[in-house]
């Protein structure tokens, strides 16, 4: 078989590329080794799809060249496929921060691209294996059932998070083969794990628990809901700043966004000497979270005291670690858990206008299998859009 472009990856990236390239009167097939097309897409949101956010805008995304994914995500915007979705009369509605849900679940969503990559003539094979890539001035693809030959080649094969969907670093074995630089995938919006010692003195038995938090980690914090599991931390703000953590690194994690806790402390000292202290804290935070704070931070019985018992300088002492409390985490869930990752194909080697290689004709990455991550909430798939786009409009 024949083609003009051959794209390796039926998700939310290769699709886009595929009804672009398609609706420029090119001969389109796209390999895909799942047996239904987007399946990341179907699980994302909780099945409803976050498929972008209001807000996007470059610094919403980590990346080796901070420039670099500017151009595609300026010329595809989120307006953009927002207009897609009301061509196919499909609703959504903004959650927190700009984040947009399709009313009709994700499933609409794959509907719609599947639906526009028929309008374009695209042909769509799934179930399809790649076993070899060669390179002879054009690329001989060969499956498990065929061999395709194609002048524009487009790896969209995402990155290794969620293995048990299939997901591997296939993207980078290209990269590899084609002599291209690389960076390791890493695991990125994903929850943290603590040691046991820790896990046994702060969180036993508080699994579930949620709270409004500050995290901090690397010169960045992210504010929002903080979830206790029996491992360790989660939530939005846990999964945001996972991506800039790395291994060794402290959390600084505040727990009382909106209040000076050494004021309110010292002040209720003065106002309220006979309250235990377990009593004021359990009007800031949770009552057992509040409970096994005040047991732990300064290992002393602080929550049977009153705060009239309490030095002072115990109390400041304390109130400080409410606003600033510094943990160190032994890991992350992994790759099992992880929403997406960073690392993949390094942006120094790819056009930012194209998508295509700068050193190996014909050949462009999209999506996820580039070095370029996005925040939590919609940005992940509007780089898919963006990316998908741009290389769309040359392959």
């Amino acid at each position: 078989m024949n083609a003009d472009v051959v794209i390796l990856g039926a998700g939310a990236a290769g699709l886009m590329c595929a009804i672009e390239a398609g609706k420029r009167g090119r001969k389109v097939v796209v390999l895909e080794k799942a047996k239904k097309a987007g399946k990341k897409i179907l699980i994302s949101g909780g099945g409803r799809c976050n498929f972008t956010n209001l807000y996007t805008e470059s610094e919403s995304y980590l990346s080796p060249n901070t420039h670099f994914h500017k151009s595609a995500l300026s010329r595809y915007t989120q307006w953009d496929f927002i207009a897609l979705m009301e061509k196919h009369h499909l609703q959504w509605t903004e959650k927190t921060l700009g984040q947009l849900f399709c009313d009709q679940k994700a499933v609409a969503v794959v509907d719609m691209l599947l639906d526009e990559c028929r309008q374009a003539g695209v042909t769509i094979v799934l179930d399809s294996v790649v076993e070899k890539i060669e390179f002879n001035k054009n690329y001989a693809i060969t499956t498990q059932t065929q061999k395709v030959s194609t002048e524009s080649l487009v790896i969209a094969t995402g990155g290794p998070s969620i293995p048990k969907m299939g997901a591997t670093d296939f993207g980078l074995q290209v990269a590899k083969q084609f002599a291209m630089k690389s960076n390791s995938f890493k695991p990125a919006l994903v929850p943290f794990t603590f040691p046991q010692d820790d896990i046994d003195r702060y969180f036993k038995d508080l699994s579930g628990l949620s709270l409004d938090a500050i995290v901090m980690c690397n010169g960045v914090s992210f504010r929002g809901g903080m979830l206790i599991t029996h491992r360790g931390i989660s939530g939005p703000v846990a999964l945001q700043v996972s991506s800039y953590w790395h291994q060794g690194d402290e959390l600084v994690i505040n727990l009382l966004p909106e209040v000076d806790a050494v004021g309110v402390l010292l002040e209720a000292q003065q106002t309220r000497g006979r309250a235990a202290l377990k009593t004021v804290l359990t009007e800031l935070l949770p009552r057992r979270f509040a409970e096994r704070l005040a047991n732990t931070l300064l290992d002393i019985e602080l929550a049977e005291l009153t705060l009239g018992e309490i030095k002072q300088s115990d109390l400041k002492q304390f109130a400080v670690l409410l606003n600033h409390w510094s943990l160190q985490p032994s890991g992350t869930e992994g790759m099992r858990t992880a929403e997406v990752c960073t690392g993949g194909v390094d942006v120094n080697g790819l056009s930012s206008k194209t998508m295509e290689s700068t050193k190996q004709t014909g050949l462009y990455f999209i999506g996820e299998t580039v070095d370029v991550t996005g925040w939590l909430g919609g940005y992940n798939f509007q780089w898919a859009w963006s990316s998908g786009w741009a290389a769309g409009q040359c392959v």
